[in-house]
Formats: C-alpha cells, sequence, structure tokens
C-alpha cells in the first residue's frame, strides 16, 4: 500500500471542495470544476433551447457567474451542481423569452444531429420525433418546459428540480403533470406519424 507523503495534497472530495480550491488560486480546480459540471449545463441548455452554440454560451455565462461567486461561496447553503443548474435553467428561460421577443427561430426548425449508428429512414423517424417534441415543449408554457425538460429528459429527482427552480415538491409535480398532460394533447394525433403503435 503506498503512503502518502504530507506534500501531497488529497484529492477534493466534491464540488465545494474544488470551488474552495479555485478560490484560493488553484487553477486545476476550476479545470477539474469544468470537466465535471460542463457538460450537464450544456445537455440541460441544448435541450431547452434546442441550439447547440446558444447552450454553450449559456453553460459559458453560468460558469463565468459560479467563478465569481467562488470566494463567497458558503458551503451547506446548495450542491454546486444544484446552483448552477438553477443559473443553466434561468438564463435558459431569459433566452427562450427574448427569442419569443424577436421572432427568433423556433425549436422544431432546428435540425437534430444525425445519429451514425442508425441507417436513413430511422434516422428520419427519430429526427421527427425529436422535432414534434421540440415543437410541443416549444408550446409549453416557461416554467412546465423547464420542469419536464428537468425531470423526464435529464432525469433529476423533484427535490433536486424544486432547489434548481427555486419551488415546492409539490409544485415541481404539478408544473410536470400539467406539462405531460399538454405534451400528449399536442403529440397525439400524430402516434401514427411518428411511429407509434396505438396499441
Amino acid at each position: 500500500m503506498r503512503m502518502i507523503r504530507p506534500s501531497e495534497p488529497l484529492a477534493p472530495r466534491d464540488d465545494a471542495d474544488l470551488l474552495a480550491l479555485y478560490a484560493r488560486g488553484d487553477p486545476d480546480a476550476a479545470a477539474q470544476l469544468a470537466q465535471r459540471l460542463g457538460p450537464p449545463a450544456v445537455a440541460l441548455a441544448t435541450r431547452m433551447l434546442g441550439d447547440r452554440a446558444e447552450a454553450e454560451d449559456v453553460a459559458q455565462e453560468a460558469m463565468l457567474r459560479l467563478w465569481r461567486l467562488a470566494p463567497d461561496w458558503q458551503t451547506g447553503d446548495a450542491r454546486v451542481s444544484t446552483w448552477l443548474l438553477r443559473v443553466v435553467s434561468n438564463l435558459c428561460i431569459d433566452h427562450l423569452r427574448r427569442r419569443k421577443r424577436r421572432g427568433g427561430p423556433a425549436l422544431d426548425q432546428v435540425p437534430e444531429p444525425p445519429d451514425p449508428a442508425q441507417g436513413a429512414p430511422e434516422r428520419m423517424q427519430e429526427r421527427s420525433r425529436a422535432e414534434a417534441l421540440r415543437a410541443a415543449l416549444d408550446d409549453l408554457p416557461d416554467r412546465q418546459r423547464q420542469a419536464v425538460v428537468l425531470r423526464h429528459i435529464e432525469g433529476l429527482g423533484n427535490a433536486e428540480i424544486a432547489a434548481i427552480m427555486d419551488i415546492g415538491t409539490e409544485a415541481v409535480e404539478s408544473l410536470t403533470a400539467r406539462g405531460k398532460k399538454q405534451l400528449a394533447q399536442a403529440l397525439r394525433g400524430r402516434r401514427a406519424e411518428l411511429g407509434y403503435d396505438d396499441d
């Protein structure tokens, strides 16, 4: 068994440890946090916005806010990842509202990248399904869309969604239930077209 010499630093256990190290000037801590938190932040923003470039900008802005906050971070208030996803989520809502005001491209106009593992018919079917889902999500109120994406696409639990959205778990359940119902209604007449069996 290898002994750790006193001069060797212990590996940080969690995001808060890394953030504290970054605040003290450790550039490796920033790199580790970016590697750990960046991909989920970009993934959430991409699903909410439907635009990878815009999502990367949002995730970068959220990370910059985290770096600025690092010296004042209070351990125990919230998980770093939860705080970051809340910022990403709120920035996405702001972008969606600005997009609606200026009449930007609708989510259903953003092409889905092809999956190289699938054949052309399967890719076309998946693209149709993704476009239909994006269009239906785009019609949801912002908070419902946010809750549905966090719960059913990102796979987060109600307690974490409540922390991200700064609401109670009952409100999360209500938003996701209403959002799912509205999505089901929007997509009901398109089941056959999208390749879903009715049995």
